[in-house]
């Protein structure tokens, strides 16, 4: 059975790139500009785990992961954080909020799917 993520952020270059590695890597890949684009697509599917930023337009990223933590259907998903805000404040919103990991921009893209894979195995 193959994994899904889906890759939610409004910076072309990084959904690129993390779109190529995550297929290389055997992963069903979906995307979305905006936590909007995000919710309409987890309506039609449940990936394993995504990857959240948080900085967007029209629905941010905070709004997103309220979204999925108050819906049953989503209980089994896993969400990173993937976002440029790194102070401390922020990381500690977000592991409040009930995200599963927090990569702050830049990051290394060796790493986070090191990461993504040990989160959802």
């Amino acid at each position: 059975m193959s994994k899904k993520i889906l890759i939610v952020d409004d910076e072309p270059n990084i959904v690129m790139s993390l779109e190529y590695t995550f297929k290389k890597h055997k992963y069903d890949v979906f995307i979305a500009r905006d936590g909007s684009e995000a919710i309409a697509i987890l309506k039609a599917e449940v990936p394993d785990i995504i990857l959240l930023d948080i900085m967007m337009p029209k629905v941010d990223g905070y709004q997103t992961l309220q979204f999925v933590k108050a819906n049953e259907a989503y209980k089994e998903v896993k969400v990173i954080f993937l976002t440029a805000k790194n102070k401390n404040s922020d990381i500690e919103k977000g592991l409040a909020m009930g995200v599963n990991a927090y990569v702050t921009k830049p990051f290394s893209v060796k790493k986070l799917v090191k990461k993504v894979d040990a989160l959802i195995n």
